[in-house]
């Protein structure tokens, strides 16, 4: 079953040189581009991370220190890929909790203001746990009928991603196919940022998850100790989960619009009685 798209989906993959989304880096990123009319552009990067790539990572992804060390560093290649990722949805296997974060960070540690409002994101990894409970590879097999050749290539994750995505809308009549319903049906919690540590309520409100004032809402810490913000922008939190408490913080600290001429009027003839 071929993706009903109103706009780009992109999927996409990372190698890394470890887990920890504020400090690890980009080792190789692959992206797939899916037009609406159904035509695709690819391309894939070696990364100069500019740290060392522990042994730990190189057992996993094969990639080395000697093998990234002239190639271009992710700086280098930022407004190259924001440019091929600016329009367009995103998708991966487990993206909504290490690709699309790490990514995140990368391009804002870049300069490159990233935002997931205007995107929705697919994460092909919780729709296959949610139905089967298993990993890429057993997935590629399970709905491709196919084994996965050079895992932990990022071209091959990023290609067998998306196969795997097309299968599961062929297999499964309950999963509708459209990109706003396979980002809802893709998603656990509802999270104001990547990493979790900003949540939202039944209500709709941004909560803090961790700490002291878990639970409570992010507006009302802020407005009950103002310094909590500037301990979080100072300490070891992605960018991203920063960006987004100040960008709260500027939302409550905006002066009220003003009345209207017409509430103006209205509050005058209630105040003298005029009907």
């Amino acid at each position: 079953m071929e993706l009903k798209l109103t706009k780009p989906l992109v999927f996409f993959d990372l190698e890394t040189t470890g887990v920890n989304i504020g400090t690890d880096r980009i080792v190789e990123i692959s992206i797939l581009k899916i037009f609406p009319n159904g035509t695709q552009e690819s391309k894939t990067w070696l990364v100069n991370p500019e740290i060392e790539i522990p042994a730990e990572a190189t057992a996993v992804h094969g990639i080395t220190n000697e093998k990234v060390v002239t190639e271009p560093t992710f700086k280098e290649l930022a407004h190259t890929v924001n440019t091929m990722i600016a329009d367009s949805d995103l998708a991966g296997f487990n993206s909504n909790r290490f690709d699309i974060p790490l990514l995140a960070e990368e391009l804002l540690r870049a300069g490159i203001d990233f935002d997931m409002n205007t995107r929705k994101a697919i994460d092909v990894q919780v729709i296959f746990h949610k139905k089967e409970q298993r990993t890429l590879s057993a997935g590629y097999k399970f709905y491709c009928g196919k084994d996965l050749e050079d895992a932990h290539s990022a071209e091959a994750d990023t290609n067998a991603t998306y196969e795997i995505l097309k299968a599961q809308l062929d297999k499964y009549d309950d999963i509708e196919n459209s990109v706003d319903a396979l980002s809802e049906y893709s998603s656990h919690t509802k999270r104001a940022d990547f990493a979790g540590f900003i949540l939202f309520n039944d209500q709709d409100q941004e909560i803090f998850s961790f700490g002291k004032y878990k639970g409570r809402t992010v507006e009302e810490v802020l407005k009950e100790n103002p310094g909590y913000n500037a301990w979080i922008q100072n300490a070891d939190f992605p960018l991203y989960t920063k960006k987004v408490l100040r960008e709260i913080k500027e939302r409550i600290s905006a002066p009220k619009n003003t009345m209207t001429d017409e509430e103006k009027l209205k509050a005058l003839q209630q105040k003298f009685n005029l009907r």
